[in-house]
């Protein structure tokens, strides 16, 4: 693994801005959201919204992702993706969610998920996990992808290979009719191949007018998640894999979740539909 040193908060920048004609989700300015206690299962209508939301989402986190090199901050990928969902006529779902900061979650190396923007510097060797979700029209569309910071040392890179092919597998398992846990069993499994850790206390989650509906998705094979998936459930798949131990510790600042162990870890997420014969992934560019 890179012999990179680890991780320490860096400065936040002013929190910035959205325009005052583009509609919040309800949490803003809440200490938490509203429990959602409507259905799992959306109406079409509602998942032709979700469309357009996660098609925001997966651009802006593209964009993002374009300026991603040695010597970029955080806060300035955040800064991308803010400018690209607020141009769009999206709000970028994170900032103010619980109180959170910053309009996308940057994840560098060791943090497992929930990284807050700041004047950290991507270094030559890092890799870096960008979580981005837009609210439009009522409805979120949330996703995520690590990605590679100039020349990364192999382990790390075949990671982060692996964990999207885990992803890819696990939105292939989705079948109506199927309890919501062959998700984290085939997740589990495939990660056990390679000794990778799976984190269990951070899941996947029903997601359409609601950020989090309450629906749990574990990508590990959990006894209790006998859910059966219907047609016209939206849920996200988000598995974290690491090189050691699925066991973390949270920062001082109640976000930033890093390994116990401090080895790194990767993770990729989309939202979903479930079809009549499967899943339709939502969060495409």
């Amino acid at each position: 693994m890179s012999g990179q040193s680890l991780l320490v908060p860096g400065e936040l920048s002013p929190t910035r801005s959205v325009p005052g004609n583009i509609r919040r989700p309800e949490y803003v300015g809440k200490p938490a959201p509203t429990p959602y206690t409507g259905p799992e299962v959306q109406t079409p209508e509602t998942v032709e919204l979700m469309r357009t939301a996660g098609r925001i989402a997966a651009r802006a986190m593209e964009e993002a992702a374009k300026a991603i090199a040695p010597g970029v901050t955080t806060d300035e990928l955040d800064r991308i993706a803010h400018a690209y969902m607020c141009d769009h006529g999206a709000y970028p779902s994170t900032l103010g969610y619980r109180g959170f900061p910053k309009s996308l979650c940057a994840s560098v190396n060791e943090v497992i998920c929930h990284g807050i923007p700041d004047s950290t510097v991507l270094r030559d060797g890092d890799i870096v996990n960008l979580d981005v979700t837009a609210y439009i029209g009522g409805v979120h569309g949330d996703n995520n992808a690590t990605y590679l910071v100039g020349d990364v040392d192999e382990e790390s890179r075949l990671l982060v290979e692996r964990t999207r092919e885990s992803l890819n597998r696990a939105i292939k398992a989705v079948r109506p009719g199927r309890q919501i846990n062959i998700i984290g069993r085939v997740i589990e499994s495939y990660a056990k191949r390679f000794g990778y850790g799976v984190v269990r206390d951070f899941t996947g989650h029903g997601i359409n007018t609601s950020f989090h509906s309450g629906l749990i998705v574990p990508h590990y094979d959990s006894p209790h998640a006998t859910t059966v998936i219907q047609p016209g459930m939206t849920f996200t798949i988000e598995p974290m894999l690491t090189l050691g131990t699925h066991e973390y510790d949270m920062w001082d600042d109640g976000w930033t979740v890093v390994t116990k162990d401090r080895k790194r870890t990767a993770q990729f997420e989309h939202t979903l539909v479930v079809t009549d014969t499967g899943a339709e992934i939502l969060t495409l560019p």
